[in-house]
């Protein structure tokens, strides 16, 4: 960051002082380095107290004469002092910072955040920070400032594409404004240009899969998609903490399979919720939730809820679906970054949690749905996502606890009298705008591990498998079905045959025939665990 606010920006605008103070020790519940002052939104945030969670990336400045990083803290020089005024603060987020739209909404609805911005752009009617301010103005409170369309000029980037991924999107008139936005005021998460991110995506993960299927004969690709749906499906329960009958982890595989098929609505969603949960309905409401909801455990002696995640309120909930399903269409439609446009679109819905059972589960199949409508993955074949999240479940963890539990601070509730949470305050505006940078970064080391490690380990396998089968029917006649239970006790015991399998389903082996079946094994497939 090496440039300073273009001075008109900031002398022409109305002087709404901030009042802030000389010393600010915490702003959305984070200390701030000693010796360092907040500018931008986290003095727009500590001056008006907004209780809104804190960006991942904070900005003071401090009167040492070099930029530095304390923690989640960008130190600038005194180069950029600002004055304390509303404007000036706001000017500098929308031309440093990443766009924050909750904090920008709780913002907008104070007063004196109308008067200042149509003074602004009075005076400066042809700038872009005033511009984009006015539209997120109106877009974010639906209310119309008292001014003209904008002069002719060029258009500005309602996000700045070099630092947020953002869709086409189509100039608005009214404030020479492209709206590149990739959601609606209904449901709008961000994503930044993180390095991770620009690493990954670069990578062109959807062509090297490709690759990987057009270098593998069709018969073994196939096997080893339908491998890892299936193991996909399993883990995506196993997840959930729950071991089904293999049945419906077969029917969960074949809705996976079929995910990207149909454009998504809300029957799509509840079907799914149906398919999860089973036949078995007496102890749950099926549908959208009428009730509160969190996630988290029970007080051992009053059954009282202990959250560590409270849900979406039911009143919230059909505003939410609709920005969900919007969202779907217009990324899909606007060209946003697939791994980005699934992770904020599966992650959004889980943390919205609709259902009273069945979140995980369809969370994760919107990752498979997204991905596959979107030509990302080859045809044919899933990216077994769940079975990758089992593998990290810890990391996964995190990126869920990195939503939930700023929000849970800034979330007012009580226990009901059938022992749920009643949700006290407004809390939309959490779960329609926020930061998903965290959640596609998961998303795309987890896409990453697949198409580099797991597709290709599966296919490896199945070729060394189809090898040991050939060798050792060289030899030896077996069934099939035989032949997989006879593998299928070697891998459990380290690839030698144990003494109740000797003495039980194989005990016509001769000596010889086990020796060279434990060889071949060993040879082959000892390897892959």
């Amino acid at each position: 960051m090496n440039e300073i606010l273009e001075q008109d920006e900031i002398t022409a605008a109305p002087e709404v002082p901030l009042h802030l103070p000389m010393r600010v020790m915490s702003v959305m519940g984070q200390m701030v380095p000693d010796g360092a002052r907040p500018i931008g939104y986290t003095a727009l945030a500590a001056a008006y107290g907004l209780d809104v969670p804190a960006p991942d990336i904070l900005f003071a400045i401090s009167d040492r004469h070099t930029l530095r990083t304390e923690g989640r803290w960008s130190i600038l020089t005194p180069r950029y002092q600002l004055p304390d005024t509303l404007v000036s603060h706001l000017a500098f987020a929308l031309r440093h910072e990443a766009v924050d739209l909750g904090l920008l909404a709780a913002l907008f609805r104070r007063p004196e955040a109308a008067v200042a911005i149509r003074s602004w752009v009075r005076r400066q009617p042809t700038g872009r920070h005033p511009r984009r301010a006015w539209f997120f103005y109106e877009w974010l409170t639906g209310e119309h400032l008292d001014l003209p369309s904008a002069p002719k000029v060029s258009a500005a980037d309602a996000l700045d594409p070099e630092r947020q991924f953002v869709i086409s999107g189509q100039v608005v008139p009214r404030y020479r404004v492209r709206d590149n936005l990739p959601g609606t005021r209904l449901f709008c998460p961000l994503v930044r240009l993180s390095p991770d991110l620009i690493a990954t995506l670069a990578s062109d993960l959807a062509e090297e899969a490709r690759v990987i299927v057009r270098r593998t004969a069709p018969d073994l690709m196939a096997r080893a998609a339908a491998f890892l749906l299936l193991k996909d499906s399993k883990a995506s329960y196993i997840i959930e903490g729950e071991r089904p009958p293999q049945d419906r982890i077969q029917r969960w595989g074949q809705a996976l399979g079929e995910a990207g098929q149909t454009a998504l609505n809300e029957e799509v969603l509840l079907r799914l919720q149906r398919l999860v949960i089973g036949r078995d309905t007496r102890f749950l409401h099926l549908g959208w939730r009428t009730q509160g909801g969190f996630v988290g455990t029970r007080d051992r002696e009053t059954n009282a809820p202990l959250p560590d995640h409270v849900s979406a309120k039911p009143n919230d909930l059909a505003a939410l679906i609709q920005g969900l399903l919007a969202f779907a269409e217009r990324s899909e439609v606007g060209g946003l970054d697939p791994i980005v446009s699934a992770a904020c679109l599966a992650f959004g819905f889980v943390f919205v949690h609709p259902f009273e059972d069945g979140n995980g589960r369809v969370h994760r199949w919107l990752l498979h749905h997204v991905l596959a409508r979107r030509g990302f993955n080859p045809v044919g074949v899933n990216f077994p996502v769940s079975a990758v999240f089992l593998e990290r479940i810890d990391a996964y963890r995190a990126t869920l606890e990195h939503f939930s539990r700023p929000r849970l601070l800034l979330t007012q509730w009580e226990t009901t009298p059938e022992l749920n949470v009643h949700v006290l305050n407004d809390t939309r505006d959490l779960f329609r705008f926020f930061d998903a940078t965290n959640e596609a970064e998961f998303l795309s080391a987890c896409v990453l591990e697949t198409v580099r490690n797991t597709l290709p380990r599966e296919v490896e396998y199945l070729r060394d498998y189809d090898m040991a089968k050939r060798r050792i029917q060289a030899f030896l006649e077996m069934p099939e079905p035989q032949f997989d239970l006879m593998l299928g006790f070697l891998r459990q015991n380290g690839g030698c045959f144990s003494k109740r399998a000797r003495e039980k389903e194989f005990t016509a082996l001769t000596n010889e025939e086990v020796s060279a079946i434990e060889g071949i094994y060993a040879d082959l497939l000892l390897r892959h665990g």
